[in-house]
């Protein structure tokens, strides 16, 4: 075969657009002629044709020929990671590395192949080429690398350049917005909401559908725009979900659960709230598996036994589909995402088709958008029936409280005082131990005006650093408070903290953000929170919790109400030691910390899921039945603090 005029008919069949005829004869010339055109010329045949993973495959090899082609390694790259063929992707991409952080194709891709396995040693050089990116995706990746972490400097100076740079780009106010709020820069924030708002209030979604769904929630508490916050999400394609429940399917005797998360380590506020559920399921109706992608450092700061929770299942090195894979492989009969939109989330594992049943729980307080979920488990209060139109998932209401509280494991709150954390003694303490991103202008306006309004007082506020604080400042003096009426503290041992808590007086919650983890905290310390009713799922979680636990009463119906609530109860003392017996004697009987009882009501419900999947039924709403409310205690009370609680 004369390998010249072989290789021209090729290519002439193939300028004339007979891709089928050009493949067999170039099928012919590559038992003789394996040179990087031939192979880049098969590349373009196949991809003509419809054959990406196989075109991947050829370019790959045309540039792998010597001497090396950068620019048909790149196109391997960029076809395998479409394709999905991550593993091929990764090992193209070690030989164009440097390429990389001048192409933020090549960049995107492999950003999102490291970030999906937590592989992020690399990932600190692309973000600049990703922000200057021709394309809107290049630029949600780069908001994903940069608010992976927060506080680091450089991050902040990237985004407060793309900011200053470009002010009228809607995704780069975004991200200074969430950096400011992290910060408490609360004169940035108000400045830069304001086109955000006034756009809002036309009716226009602009600045709405790009935001990150998590940091979304912290300035918006309506479920009907909380929706439409799709960041960098696409729609599955129509009868996905349809598809996946109609895959065989072998269930057994025992229902097989699988927990997704990057959360299995004792230090994380998801393990604190969930460990005693994990080890009370029903070792001979339940077989439990732990899909972990977790911090292997984080897991490395204090020995664990996870054999006692479930299976582990590592899936750190796994791409989506893989994980997915591995799922299927162990027939999961209700998979759960731990995680959500919020960070180190793999949600996009549930859209590879894993489990038959697939649900939200504990991670997000929102709908999942652009996640294929079944259900999310929820209870009355977070999730009222006004709020089925906003998800997409049906709800699974569980009868007392959707959070699970761990009273084995969670330390018990010991005698401490106040002069130990700097407190006036005689004054009536408010206290907010929520994360700074959480404190809007509103809430520090309300807070100046209980202050006000009440004598003697001061205000506890937890800081995450020193911008926080003297932003904070700035908008407490601005506001007319002195310096002797604030008190800031800082992140201590968690043993310290649940110790503290009983040395306030009032818990202030946050809107439209409430404490999840932090209200439960307060309550087990024995400090009554004030909050106000909420208008979507996250702004709803205190008052579930306090109903949960007996004290109903420290619901406000607005805002005005929360701060004429909290003025009132600064002026009664006797009333506020009344609210604080009442958790104590609640804290072993009412259902907010009867991890039995919870674990009782969940399992109740992953039957349900499974005895309409088995009859060939679509998910729908669902409510679990309750359990009688306890009237002996379900552990012995032996908190030492008890005594210097009631005492106060």
């Amino acid at each position: 075969m004369n390998t010249k005029n072989a290789f021209s008919a090729a290519s002439s069949l193939y300028q004339k657009g007979q891709y089928t005829r050009a493949l067999e004869t170039l099928n012919d010339l590559l038992n003789v002629d394996r040179s990087s055109k031939t192979y880049a010329l098969l590349a373009k045949t196949l991809l003509k044709l419809g054959f990406k993973a196989d075109a991947a495959s050829a370019y790959e090899l045309a540039g792998r020929q010597p001497p090396r082609r950068e620019d048909y390694l790149r196109e391997a790259l960029l076809l395998h990671s479409e394709c999905g063929n991550d593993d091929q992707a990764l090992a193209v991409g070690s030989l164009i590395l440097p390429l990389a952080f001048k192409d933020p194709d090549l960049a995107f891709a492999l950003s999102r192949i490291l970030l999906g396995r937590q592989q992020k040693e690399l990932l600190t050089g692309f973000k600049s080429v990703l922000v200057e990116g021709p394309e809107m995706k290049h630029r949600f990746m780069a908001a994903t690398l940069l608010t992976d972490d927060l506080y680091e400097e450089g991050n902040k100076h990237i985004v407060a350049t793309l900011f200053k740079t470009y002010p009228d780009n809607i995704i780069f106010r975004t991200l200074y917005l969430i950096f400011a709020r992290e910060e408490s820069d609360l004169a940035a924030v108000d400045r830069h909401m304001a086109p955000v708002l006034a756009s809002l209030a036309q009716g226009k979604l602009d600045h709405v559908i790009p935001d990150n769904p998590f940091f979304h929630l912290h300035w918006c508490g309506d479920e009907a725009i909380n929706k439409l916050a799709i960041h960098d999400t696409v729609p599955l394609p129509a009868g996905h979900a349809e598809t996946r429940r109609k895959l065989p399917h072998a269930w057994d005797r025992k229902i097989r659960i699988g927990y997704v998360s990057s959360d299995f380590w004792p230090g994380h506020a998801t393990m604190k709230l969930l460990q005693h559920v994990l080890e009370l399921h029903d070792k001979e109706r339940f077989e439990v598996t732990l899909f972990d992608h977790s911090n292997p450092l984080a897991q490395q700061e204090e020995e664990f036994d996870y054999a006692k929770l479930g299976t582990l299942v590592d899936i750190r090195g796994h791409s989506d589909q893989a994980a997915a894979a591995e799922i299927r492989a162990r027939g999961i009969d209700i998979l759960i995402d731990l995680k959500g939109h919020t960070k180190a989330s793999r949600a996009h594992i549930f859209n590879h088709m894993p489990a038959p049943i697939q649900v939200a729980w504990l991670g997000f307080p929102g709908t999942t958008v652009n996640i294929d979920l079944d259900y999310i488990i929820g209870d009355q209060f977070v999730l009222p029936e006004r709020s089925k139109e906003h998800f997409h998932e049906k709800f699974c209401r569980l009868p007392d409280c959707y959070q699970p509280n761990d009273p084995l494991n969670r330390p018990k709150p010991r005698p401490t005082t106040r002069a130990q954390h700097g407190l006036p003694e005689d004054a009536f303490v408010f206290a907010s131990f929520n994360g700074n991103r959480k404190i809007t202008s509103q809430m520090i306006d309300v807070w100046c005006n209980i202050l006000k309004r009440s004598k003697n007082s001061v205000l506890w506020l937890l800081c995450n650093g020193p911008h926080s604080e003297a932003n904070l400042w700035a908008r407490l003096e601005a506001r007319g408070i002195n310096r002797k009426r604030v008190i800031f503290t800082t992140r201590i041992d968690y043993q310290e903290h649940i110790d503290r808590q009983q040395l306030a007086d009032l818990g202030l919650d946050t809107f439209p953000v409430n404490g999840h983890t932090t209200t439960s905290e307060q309550l087990w310390g024995g400090l009554p929170v004030l909050t106000v009713k909420g208008t979507n799922f996250a702004s709803r979680v205190s008052e579930s919790l306090l109903n949960a636990i007996g004290v109903p009463e420290l619901v406000a119906e607005d805002m005005q109400a929360y701060e004429d609530m909290a003025v009132e109860l600064a002026s009664q003392p006797a009333r506020v030691a009344q609210f604080k017996q009442t958790l104590v004697a609640n804290r072993y009987i009412k259902p907010l910390f009867d991890s039995e009882r919870f674990t009782h009501h969940l399992e109740t419900a992953f039957e349900m899921m499974v005895d309409r999947a088995k009859q060939g039924l679509a998910p729908d709403h669902m409510d679990v039945p309750a359990l009688p409310i306890r009237t002996e205690p379900f552990m012995t009370a032996d908190d030492p603090s008890t005594a210097a609680i009631a005492a106060e």
